[in-house]
């Protein structure tokens, strides 16, 4: 075993540099050894955009698609509030509403990413 000169951490024989600190083993100068541990990026998502998702997809919900019963021809009868349907037997289209709310989430994160913080 030997003993890194400068933070007196045992190291096998084998190794060339600590892996405590990262410098030489053998005490002379060499490309790791001003090195420290790198800082951690502060990157942040944009808060702003994840609240304006949670929004529309609060707002998704409240209006979502709507299409003619089972009985007749497929149609959009497209946004209405849930509880003022288009006509009585008009039900929620759970296709679209699915691929609304995964559109809206992908966006909202992809938007929160693009625009974060640095």
């Amino acid at each position: 075993m030997q003993i890194c000169p400068f933070c007196d951490r045992s190291q096998p024989e084998i190794n060339r540099f600590c892996t405590q600190c990262g410098r030489r083993l053998d005490g002379t100068a060499g490309p790791m050894s001003g090195v420290g541990p790198r800082p951690i990026p502060s990157d942040q998502l944009n808060l702003s955009i994840l609240y304006g998702m949670v929004v529309v997809l609060i707002l998704a919900l409240l209006f979502p698609p709507w299409e003619t019963p089972p009985s007749q021809t497929p149609e959009f009868l497209g946004m209405h509030f849930i509880l003022s349907p288009p006509s009585p037997e008009a039900v929620v289209s759970r296709m679209l509403l699915t691929i609304e709310l995964v559109t809206i989430a992908i966006a909202g994160m992809y938007g929160a990413f693009l625009f974060r913080k640095k």
